[in-house]
């Protein structure tokens, strides 16, 4: 028989939280019928590993070990998709999230027709806790952003502390995006009606083990992630942030062509097939770190992927530079010359990105699945040892 709630993790490098936060949820859930599943990103600190040794005794704990793909939001959907439980939680795994709101959460959830419950640092009694100014900045900053895209009312869009029933999730799983961190934009943007939902406040506690997460492609990954939900119908999120990335490689290449053309007096045609050259080698690193992070090039494919980039590149660049020459000489001031052949070859340069540099399909293995529940005797310290 299926539990009534299913509390999802996505994880990280959280070994030693999984420990201390099993223990917490067992004591909050009493007297709840409910399930824990773990999603794990291919942790190097054996995170999987250790939850499926801890499963083996009880059914009560599953992992998602996702091998060759990566990204919070994503894990999320993917660890709802892989119950039956007509509720669905949704916390950290570093334990700041005060889990003695869940059962306040899943009643509300059950007794008020609602959609969605979502854990609230700002309306009253809530709080930040141990967070830092400048990330409270950026929470509240980020939240004001998220309400263009939510188009309803809600104090912590950016919380990723949640609860919704299996039907809501049934209504918006097609929309969603999957982008970035913030999975609660994701689906509150996606409903295509009003959302019926409710903030319970709870403080935000200080991260036990582990790192933070938090860094400047989150940051990306958000913008991303609002991208598509406000232009969505017109042009998917990994598109804009190759445009955006195309805009940074364009300056990028204007400078130099200048650089080249004015303060060194090369032709214009060997200025901007120099720079031409240069922008290839600066977008593919960008777009490597930002607009493909979840099929990010490692190690020594990432030389591999230059090489294809670059000679696919190429042909966008031979188009570029003839197109700019050809404007020029027929009076366009050089730069906007340069710039709209620069906007021609970057068609190009999207498309052979998906089909020869960064492959998806390629690197993507089906996720392993196994149930268990937690071994108290079990000790993180020892399976690495």
């Amino acid at each position: 028989m299926a539990p009534e709630l299913a509390v999802i993790i996505p994880t990280f490098n959280e070994v030693y939280n999984i420990d201390p936060l099993l223990s917490r949820l067992c004591v909050a859930l009493k007297g709840i019928d409910f399930e824990v599943i773990f999603v794990d990103d291919d942790s190097a600190d054996g995170t999987a590993e250790y939850i499926r040794t801890l499963s083996r005794t009880c059914p009560g704990i599953r992992v998602i070990q996702r091998v060759g793909r990566s990204g919070l939001a994503s894990a999320c959907i993917e660890g709802m998709l892989a119950t039956s439980a007509p509720y669905l939680a949704v916390m950290d795994a570093d334990l700041q999230h005060d889990e003695s709101i869940l059962p306040e959460m899943f009643h509300a959830l059950r007794s008020e027709s609602l959609d969605i419950v979502i854990g609230s640092r700002y309306i009253a009694e809530g709080s930040f806790g141990p967070m830092s100014p400048f990330r409270r900045l950026l929470s509240r900053l980020g939240s004001r952003i998220s309400s263009i895209a939510c188009r309803c009312e809600v104090s912590d869009p950016m919380s990723g502390y949640f609860m919704l029933t299996r039907s809501f999730l049934n209504l918006v799983v097609r929309r969603l995006s999957g982008v970035g961190f913030k999975i609660l934009v994701d689906i509150l943007a996606s409903c295509p009606r009003p959302v019926r939902l409710k903030e319970i406040p709870y403080e935000f506690r200080e991260r036990l083990h582990g790192e933070s997460k938090l860094d400047i492609n989150v940051g990306v990954e958000y913008f991303l992630l609002l991208a598509d939900k406000l232009l969505g119908d017109i042009a998917p999120a990994r598109y804009i942030g190759f445009v955006f990335v195309g805009s940074l490689g364009l300056i990028f290449y204007l400078a130099l062509v200048r650089l080249a053309f004015r303060n060194f007096g090369l032709r214009l045609v060997d200025a901007q097939a120099i720079a031409a050259c240069a922008a290839i080698v600066f977008k593919f690193l960008i777009n490597n770190l930002t607009t493909f992070r979840d099929i990010r090039l490692r190690g020594w494919r990432i030389l591999s992927g230059f090489i294809t980039y670059f000679l696919a590149c190429a042909f966008g660049a031979v188009t570029n530079v003839g197109l700019a020459v050809f404007l020029t000489e027929r009076g366009l001031p050089w730069y906007a010359g340069s710039s709209f052949g620069l906007m021609i070859g970057s068609v190009w340069d999207y498309g052979v990105s998906g089909v020869l540099t960064w492959r998806k399909l390629r690197h993507r293995v089906a996720p392993r699945l196994t149930c268990g529940v937690r071994q108290e005797s079990v000790n993180p310290e020892s399976q690495h040892s």
